[in-house]
C-alpha cells in the first residue's frame, strides 16, 4: 500500500520528446506541460484503484496486478495492457491499439516523491510528483 495517497505533478524530464515520439501534436503537448495533473492511489492488495484528474480530464481507473485491462491515455491514445509488481515498483506494459506498439511504465517511491517513468519507441521521459 506504498503508493496510497494524493500525488500531484512538480516535475517532469523530456515529457515533450516523450509526447512528440508518440504523436501528440505540439499544441496538446504545450498545454499537457502545465496539465496539474493530480493522482488519488488506493491500493488493497492486488487491485488498485486511482483517480487522475488535470486541467483536460477526471478520469477513474480500477485494475488488479497481472490483469489485462483498456485504458484511454489524455491524448485519446487507446492502450490495452497490464501493471505488475516487482519489489517496490509498479511496471506497466501496454499495447497501442492503432499501431501495435508498445509503451512501458514504471511507479516507485524515490526519496518520498512518485518517480513515474515512461519508454515508447527509444524516448524516456519522467514526471516527478510529490504526496500532498
Amino acid at each position: 500500500m506504498t503508493f496510497n495517497g494524493t500525488w500531484k505533478v512538480d516535475r517532469s524530464e523530456n515529457y515533450d520528446k516523450f509526447m512528440e515520439q508518440m504523436g501528440v501534436n505540439i499544441m496538446k503537448r504545450k498545454l499537457a506541460e502545465h496539465d496539474n495533473l493530480k493522482i488519488i492511489i488506493e491500493q488493497t492488495g492486488d487491485k488498485f484503484h486511482l483517480k487522475e484528474s488535470s486541467t483536460f480530464r477526471t478520469k477513474e481507473i480500477d485494475f488488479s496486478l497481472g490483469v489485462q485491462f483498456d485504458y484511454s491515455l489524455a491524448d485519446g491514445t487507446e492502450v490495452s495492457g497490464t501493471w505488475e509488481m516487482e519489489g517496490d515498483m509498479l511496471k506497466g506494459k501496454f499495447t497501442r491499439k492503432d499501431n501495435s506498439k508498445v509503451l512501458t511504465t514504471t511507479r516507485a517511491l524515490v526519496g518520498g516523491e512518485l518517480v513515474q517513468t515512461y519508454n515508447y519507441e527509444g524516448v524516456d521521459a519522467k514526471r516527478i510528483f510529490k504526496k500532498q
